[in-house]
């Protein structure tokens, strides 16, 4: 399962927001969340073949030293032809006449979270969810003095529940900072769990 949230709160160069909906169109292509990525790990412009390298190492799941030319050259011509023209059209990204791309305020401004899960894993609105089913089943169990639960108190249930919620929140930035594009040198969908 993949869902991703993305804010900006910066007009793009032609001085209109990006709409929600217009992100996710952008986002929706595997291809366009790995330039997005590049772009933002890097402060210099990259090269459209430097891209495509990295852009086809990252599909392959191989070091960017290892892609060959042909996989690279589908990638590089999908990314001229289809990728960057639609980056380039939502003013997220710009081409120069030297083919180098470089980010826009528009993308600098733009924080995007990729929400990557594997077969075993569960969604963070999932987990609150049943940690907040758990917190009013024990409170329910604590006011019901039902047996086992009647030596808690309600604040000892409150420190609890805070505590948890707590460490939940904090994991849950950190993990959040690096599902982030940018953020680390794979971007989130290719990275292996570690």
């Amino acid at each position: 399962m993949l869902s991703a949230a993305a804010t900006t709160d910066e007009s793009n160069a032609t001085g209109e927001k990006l709409t929600e909906d217009e992100i996710f169109d952008v986002l929706s292509n595997r291809r366009r969340r790995f330039v997005i990525h590049a772009l933002k790990r890097t402060e210099e412009p990259l090269d459209v073949s430097d891209l495509s390298t990295h852009v086809t190492a990252w599909e392959l799941d191989v070091d960017p030293k290892e892609v060959e030319y042909e996989d690279r050259r589908n990638v590089y011509s999908t990314l001229q032809r289809t990728h960057l023209p639609k980056l380039e059209e939502k003013d997220i990204v710009e081409v120069d006449e030297e083919n180098r791309v470089r980010p826009t305020p528009a993308l600098e401004n733009l924080d995007i979270y990729i929400e990557a899960l594997g077969s075993k894993e569960i969604p963070w609105s999932l987990y609150y969810v049943g940690l907040a089913s758990v917190a009013v089943s024990l409170l329910l169990a604590v006011a019901t003095n039902t047996p086992g639960f009647g030596v808690f108190t309600p604040l000892d249930v409150g420190v609890f529940i805070a505590t948890t919620f707590g460490v939940s929140a904090v994991v849950h930035h950190v993990v959040g900072r690096r599902a982030r594009l940018g953020n680390t040198e794979k971007p989130p969908e290719v990275r292996k769990i570690e």
